[in-house]
């Protein structure tokens, strides 16, 4: 399945109607009967987060009734929707907050994280920030934009890469160690000192954003779950970055282990996983 201009334009306006409606008016009165906790205390759910995915399943729904839909929170209900990943049918993941720790704290990164998904490879990717209201989006071979209203109100689309090559030094890297196990977890901790800048954003979305458009020279995830990743590979990929599993293996979005590494290109690979070796 192949999503067109038209179809990337119809998800945006989806992802901005429901961050507005849903998202945006709870943004900073989130108190403790709006959340609970679901893997452990720093992996919170809202009432926004739920809302939010029920809205855009059936927004993705209504535009695309042939494709599968799996969200973060149904998957947490019901974790065999992830099979829908390895299966032939095309299917859209949905992170409907990405960045909940932020969010409930009243932190403005947070994103809207959609992608499409056929036969465990990312066709399509959509991240959408509420706070500029702005899209970066990628399709697989056609590159990474970022998607801004102007003031007359039309969408521009303006292509992003990533930055220059760096030594390690010299770059700023956002690496989350927290899921890691010893000894890879006492490894990574000692080689972040040998890099210029270690910023945690706490949400995948604005890593990858900020990956694509030339803001950060590299990110190290350990835990894959495809509603973090799937979209920020892709659209890392396509703005010219390198993406790989650190053994160097492809990623797919079905590969919940092995973690996940993003660089400016296949050198800056190389240098940053040497320095957690």
């Amino acid at each position: 399945m192949k999503l067109d201009e038209a179809d990337i334009m119809s998800i945006v306006e989806l992802m901005r109607g429901v961050a507005k409606t849903i998202i945006m008016p709870r943004f900073g009165h989130i108190g403790p009967a709006d959340m609970r906790t679901k893997s452990g205390p720093l992996d919170p759910v809202t009432v926004a987060d739920e809302a939010a995915e029920r809205a855009l399943t059936a927004g993705l729904q209504s535009m695309f009734p042939d494709v599968a839909i799996i969200g973060e929170e149904a998957v947490a209900a019901d974790p065999r929707l992830m099979e829908a990943l390895s299966g032939t049918r095309p299917v859209f993941v949905i992170d409907p907050i990405d960045g909940t720790q932020n969010y409930a704290a009243g932190l403005p990164l947070f994103g809207v994280m959609i992608a499409l998904v056929e036969a465990d490879e990312t066709r399509a990717g959509l991240i959408y920030d509420p706070i500029r209201d702005d899209t970066v989006v990628a399709m697989a071979g056609q590159g990474a934009f970022l998607i801004r209203r102007d003031p007359a109100g039309s969408e521009d689309w303006i292509r992003l890469h990533v930055a220059k090559p760096a030594p390690p030094e010299a770059m700023i890297a956002s690496i989350s160690w927290q899921y890691m196990k010893e000894p890879e977890r006492t490894a990574v901790l000692r080689g972040l000192t040998n890099l210029g800048q270690t910023p945690n954003f706490r949400c995948a979305a604005h890593t990858y954003r900020a990956l694509a458009m030339g803001h950060l020279h590299a990110t190290l995830s350990r835990r894959t779950l495809p509603w973090d990743h799937a979209a920020g590979a892709l659209i890392a990929a396509e703005a010219g970055g390198y993406v790989r599993q650190p053994d160097g293996s492809a990623y797919h979005p079905s590969n919940l282990e092995g973690g996940l590494l993003a660089t400016v290109d296949a050198e800056g690979f190389r240098m940053v996983r040497d320095l957690f070796k």
